[in-house]
């Protein structure tokens, strides 16, 4: 799959990238999507929440009433998950979500993202480039002469760059990742991927790579 290569202004360069077939162009695996989306949400989870078991609830141990002859059920201490302001039965304790999947299927699941952005013709390549300082307007310019400003986007760089991403980072919609922390999620996520030729070449061979 050959896609032309277009300036920041969203001039057609001339020059076309190909986007391998084994990356972008294989049938989707939806249950492997799946999976690597679960695991990334997963992972995201704090795992903090946490209420009182009996033992740690602060009050009097004091027997409120006799065992027998009340005419109602028996009662204990004031702690009682039976009481107001008592203790919870089975409540959340602190735990972690995560959990491991094979590298095989994370890489299953991000080629089968990308090829279904690429089914959709939701993938532009451009020309690499830098911005001498921060400017939130120069990044503004790009999305608006590539004609995405009003999608959401995800620009995937070949390395870090400290001021394309401080130039991105007030922007709704706008997301950036570098290509080795490419993921299912934010993938799917994005109505459209922008990619630099580098960082196509780097998706390339990351990916080949695990698949070997």
């Amino acid at each position: 799959m050959e896609l032309s290569v277009y300036n920041i202004k969203g001039e057609d360069t001339g020059r076309k990238v190909t986007l391998d077939d084994a990356i972008f162009g294989i049938e989707p695996n939806d249950h492997a999507i799946y999976l690597a989306v679960k695991q990334y949400m997963a992972n995201r989870r704090q795992g903090t929440a946490k209420s009182k078991e009996r033992s740690e609830i602060s009050g009097s141990t004091r027997k409120l009433g006799r065992q027998k002859g009340g005419g109602g059920a028996r009662r204990g201490d004031i702690n009682s998950p039976l009481l107001v302001g008592g203790a919870r039965v089975f409540g959340p304790q602190p735990r972690d979500y995560s959990f491991k999947l094979n590298k095989k299927v994370k890489a299953l699941a991000r080629r089968s993202a990308l090829s279904y952005k690429a089914k959709e013709n939701a993938i532009i390549v451009i020309e690499d480039f830098s911005l001498d300082a921060p400017k939130t307007k120069s990044y503004i310019s790009m999305l608006e002469g590539l004609k995405v400003a009003d999608k959401k986007s995800l620009l995937v760089l070949p390395k870090e760059d400290r001021n394309i991403f401080l130039s991105a980072r007030n922007l709704q919609g706008a997301k950036l990742t570098v290509a080795n922390k490419l993921n299912t999620y934010v993938v799917l996520d994005a109505g459209v991927l922008l990619f630099t030729e580098n960082s196509v070449k780097e998706i390339n061979d990351a990916l080949n790579k695990k698949e070997a």
